[in-house]
């Protein structure tokens, strides 16, 4: 293998591996190292189409962003994505190779990890450097036998860890130091230094603190990062990330509102919403009313489509969006949003839950039949009304159809092939298509904010991702010994399971 490699493991979730890892493959990347992001196992319905024809988290997207190269199946081998409480779709590769509950799951792992060390391989022999993340906390000593996501891949293919914590949430020298005191010595071995996140004050407060935890673990002591304001600005990997609901909208701002019923997927979508200065962003849970003066409100994806409308009408959101349509208000569905606004929804083969047929909103003459492939795929083309140009992806499994309009055609896009996705009401109150990232799009997101009213800024949102990332990089020079990390890093030896 041609790559060094070197992973990013975690005291717990959410303690910002994502972010270092991208922030890492930026900096070495502007160094003129070949990086490959890399993440055996991801549980996450943020997802992005890859280069390739399959998908993986959007996190690992993101990192391949950071490291300037297209986004590969290989990055992210083994992807969940929660269907239920205690089950998931399991994504091999970039494609759907069933569903399975958390139990039914643990003894998959051994055939996974087969996959896992395949695609690192892969990726390790076109690379200088490899950045391997791991998931949840490198602590689950009860899941540690079937592990292939932190030590157990880890220990498979070689690769030293560094182990980061968040002192944001508290209890970080415990954290830490509790992980050197439970995890197997020989997992201890492996890792070989470790970083404080999202220090906020006088970093010369926690001086004794890192030399505390350097005396208790025998770790090198390889950084610690100050909060980094602008990580909001990123796409977020999952449902942590969703904002919490933002003040009431005033002055020249307007409310739009996004409803994050249970299991919503692709809510990155929306990013660059929040990005708008004329545009308040509220991503409402179960239990909160959509708001009065909201004038957009948008149905996101769902990874279960038939269990969200039956959240979303238990929330009493339907009662919400016909009184926001009596009051002029604007509705945009997005994917499994889309199929919710229709007649029917069927899925008789089960695919995304038990065999059924339900009624939807009624709000769009369409019927969905959740049937066939899952269609996985960047796409381009115009919006009938206007012709105004988007790019995006389609994700999704299902056929969707509606009769012919005695007002003609109101179909909503055109791709460039020619084909039609979509349809508008026929007073131009309700949208809906199957087109993720249509508010990247920047003569999209413009075209959007205008139907309703609102001036869009000059906001550049791709550009702005790159910049966000260059000064991601910059943060983690200044706080981390970088040349340390690379010179830890090592040829990884991989070990093949059995």
């Amino acid at each position: 293998m041609a790559a060094r490699a070197l992973m990013i493991q975690g005291t717990g979730s959410d303690v910002g591996k994502s972010l270092i890892v991208a922030g890492l493959a930026r900096a070495f990347t502007r160094c003129g190292l070949s990086v490959r992001p890399f993440k055996p196992q991801n549980m996450s319905n943020n997802a992005a189409v890859t280069a390739d024809g399959g998908e993986i988290g959007r996190a690992q997207a993101l990192q391949a962003r950071a490291a300037r190269v297209p986004p590969s199946v290989h990055m992210n081998p083994v992807l969940l994505k929660p269907q239920s409480e205690i089950g998931a779709q399991v994504v091999v590769q970039g494609k759907v190779v069933g569903n399975a509950k958390a139990r039914e799951y643990q003894s998959m792992k051994p055939r996974l990890l087969e996959a896992v060390l395949d695609s690192f391989a892969r990726l390790a022999a076109t690379a200088d450097l490899v950045l391997v993340e791991g998931a949840g906390s490198a602590s689950e000593v009860n899941l540690r036998a079937s592990d292939i996501a932190n030590m157990g891949f880890a220990r498979a293919a070689d690769v030293p860890v560094v182990l980061l914590g968040d002192i944001d949430r508290g209890g970080v020298i415990a954290s830490l130091v509790g992980t050197k005191a439970v995890i197997d010595p020989a997992d201890a071995a492996m890792i070989v230094g470790f970083i404080v996140n999202r220090f906020r004050g006088d970093p010369t407060l926690f001086d004794d603190g890192m030399k505390t935890i350097a005396r208790h673990t025998g770790w090198h002591a390889l950084g610690l990062v100050p909060f980094f304001e602008d990580a909001g600005r990123l796409p977020a990997e999952d449902a942590l990330g969703i904002p919490g609901r933002s003040a009431p909208a005033g002055g020249d701002r307007v409310r739009i509102a996004i409803l994050a019923y249970p299991r919503i997927a692709n809510f990155d979508d929306f990013d660059p919403l929040r990005l708008e200065p004329t545009v308040d962003l509220a991503f409402l849970r179960p239990g909160e009313a959509i708001p009065g003066d909201a004038m957009l409100v948008i149905l996101p994806g769902s990874k279960a489509t038939i269990a969200d409308l039956a959240s979303l009408r238990q929330a009493g959101w339907d009662i919400d969006l016909a009184a926001h349509l009596r009051r002029g208000g604007h509705v945009l569905g997005i994917c499994g949003g889309y199929q919710m606004l229709g007649r029917t929804i069927a899925d008789p083969g089960g695919i995304e839950g038990p065999p059924a047929t339900v009624d939807g909103l009624g709000l769009l003459d369409i019927d969905t039949v959740l049937e066939g492939d899952k269609i996985l795929i960047e796409t381009a083309g115009e919006t009938v009304a206007g012709a105004v140009p988007f790019k995006g992806y389609e994700m999704h499994v299902g056929r969707t159809t509606h009769d012919p309009s005695p007002e003609g055609d109101r179909s909503l896009l055109r791709f460039a092939d020619g084909r039609l996705d979509g349809i508008s009401s026929a007073d131009g109150h309700i949208s809906g298509c199957y087109i993720h990232g249509l508010m990247t799009d920047d003569r999209q997101r413009r075209h959007w904010l205008q139907r309703i009213g609102v001036q869009a800024s000059n906001l550049a949102y791709e550009p702005a991702i790159d910049a966000t990332l260059d000064l991601l990089a910059d943060h983690l020079e200044r706080a981390i010994d970088c040349d340390r990390l690379l010179a830890l890093a090592r040829p990884p030896r991989i070990t093949l399971p059995g």
